[in-house]
């Protein structure tokens, strides 16, 4: 008996090109299944340390930024959503007011910024800065939150009972 006939098969039984598919077939399962490898997901290799973000709001169109000011304060929590993507519930850890500025010239030709005389129901608008803490995966490529990377420019959206707004991210921290 003849290891391989005129019609490609061996031992006239199977044909050389279905071995072969079926070779390929079993190394594609055996690499999927037996050694998967590391990639895939952003946060391996982390560590969960305490993070705190400074998020910074301009502009908010807001008509009494005392009363949303006090909200957040009392609630201390709020829902994070990050690339249309909920994370869930942050702790808000302080809100810092900005003082609204506009720019006066000079006599001698320069600019000032200088407090806005405009009283604030005037403008209705309000700049803040949000600093929020929770926990978060720490790896060599920065931080990860809610399975996306934080950084500076990170557009981050607040959400509660009465609010609903977005911020940039302008500060980053890792607390040991």
């Amino acid at each position: 008996m003849k290891i391989l006939d005129n019609k490609g098969r061996l031992f006239g039984k199977i044909s050389l090109l279905d071995l072969g598919a079926g070779l390929i077939v079993l190394a594609v399962i055996f690499g999927i299944f037996i050694f998967p490898g590391t990639s895939g997901s952003i946060a391996q290799g982390s560590s969960v340390k305490p993070v705190e973000i400074d998020m910074i709001v301009r502009g908010l169109s807001v008509g009494d930024p005392e009363a949303l000011i006090a909200e957040l304060e009392d609630t201390q929590k709020t829902d994070l959503i990050i690339r249309n993507e909920s994370h869930g519930e942050v702790a808000i850890k302080a809100i810092d007011p900005l003082k609204r500025l506009v720019v006066v010239p000079q006599p001698d030709g320069t600019a000032k910024a200088l407090p806005d005389p405009r009283p604030s129901e005037e403008t209705f608008s309000t700049d803040m800065i949000i600093t929020l803490a929770d926990e978060a995966q720490v790896n060599e490529e920065g931080i990860v939150l809610g399975g996306q990377k934080i950084k500076i420019g990170t557009l981050l959206e607040l959400e509660g009972k009465t609010y609903n707004f977005k911020g940039s991210v302008m500060g980053v921290r890792i607390l040991d």
